[in-house]
């Protein structure tokens, strides 16, 4: 059987099935997987809800199930769980990882995200065996801050004078 980009591999299933959550009521929904198939096809397509194709069940069911697994934080788990399992692979590079505050602003109400003890022992644990991989540059003023570059305008031009 072939595997298209919006579907899933069996070993990937394996992976993300136990992540999903099982409503309280009524039977263990058969389509569970052709669902989480349907969220993974909207965001990789950037389409609306409702052109997605009917092999994922009907759209208003899935559109429901994705709502329902943001609010339980499930993508949130899963990203911990493949986070945790790629360091237990030794798959992390953490050197890759660069943020610029500067660009990259959160919200002051994402400030202490609750990390589970599992997850955060398996990237303390690949990040040691990286070691370190930060880069010392040289600076030229105190604090470390850079000088700008920035040439003074020829004389005789009008911004002088």
């Amino acid at each position: 059987m072939s595997v298209t980009r919006a579907q899933l591999t069996d070993a990937d299933w394996e992976f993300i099935a136990p992540f999903l959550p099982i409503g309280e009521f009524g039977p263990y929904p058969e389509n569970l997987r052709a669902q989480f198939e349907g969220v993974v096809w909207k965001f990789r397509s950037g389409a609306q809800w409702r052109e997605m194709p009917g092999r994922f069940g009907p759209w208003q069911t899935v559109y429901d199930r994705f709502r329902y697994w943001r609010k339980a934080g499930v993508f949130t788990t899963l990203l911990e769980g493949v986070i945790a399992e790629a360091a237990r692979q030794g798959k992390t590079d953490l050197s890759l990882v660069s943020v610029d505050s500067t660009t990259a602003r959160a919200h002051h109400d994402a400030a202490g995200l609750p990390v589970d003890a599992e997850v955060l022992e398996a990237l303390e644990k690949a990040a040691a065996e990286k070691g370190p991989t930060q880069r010392i540059r040289p600076t030229n003023r105190p604090g470390g801050r850079r000088t700008p570059a920035v040439k003074a305008p020829p004389q005789g031009s009008p911004g002088r004078r």
